[in-house]
């Protein structure tokens, strides 16, 4: 007898991108002290709820490992042409600025979420790095819908997801405080 599987849906193989600034990659564990670095920042850790203050390099290698599961991936965003030119993405000459993490939640829906390093934040990087994401997780799983949460207090981030395409489904997230978004 025959089993016929249906292939699982899981985010640990997404690839890699290029935008006109930022190489785009899932983070891996020689990643784990620039994350470190870039996320043991109060603003960060403050509005992400499930990070921890300090965010330490435990905190880092935990996250990254959380992406073997294939229902989470967190991608870093790194600048293009720092460090040597044939440095491979995510290596200690590259300047990570910003992760992007997608959540794959139940059957039809993708969750994005992100944050920017402090010295990056208003350069454009997250609308740069989030919508080169949202355009992999279309052609990647093209019959979900892809949501986000966020404070309506944090105007810089409901704003650049308004501009992204998301809209307010006038529900709350599941996070404290926070209201889910909707790209359709």
């Amino acid at each position: 007898m025959f089993t016929i599987r249906v292939a699982r849906a899981s985010l640990s193989d997404l690839p890699g991108l290029e935008t006109p600034r930022l190489s785009i990659a899932a983070l891996r564990p020689e990643d784990a002290e620039a994350l470190r670095r870039l996320t043991d920042d109060a603003a960060i850790t403050a509005a992400v709820n499930f990070l921890p203050a300090p965010f330490t390099l435990q905190d880092a290698q935990d996250l990254i490992r959380s992406g073997t599961r294939g229902q989470d991936c967190f991608l870093g965003a790194w600048i293009r042409g720092s460090g040597s030119a044939d440095a491979p993405v995510g290596c200690a000459g590259r300047e990570l600025v910003g992760v992007v993490g997608t959540h794959l939640r139940g059957p039809g829906v993708i969750e994005i979420g992100y944050w920017i390093g402090g010295a990056a934040r208003g350069r454009g990087f997250a609308y740069e790095a989030v919508s080169a994401i949202i355009d992999l997780l279309r052609a990647r799983f093209p019959g979900r819908i892809i949501v986000a949460e966020c404070r309506p207090a944090n105007v810089a981030s409901w704003g650049l997801l308004e501009k992204l395409g998301f809209r307010d489904t006038g529900e709350a997230g599941h996070r404290p405080g926070r209201r889910l978004l909707r790209r359709d």
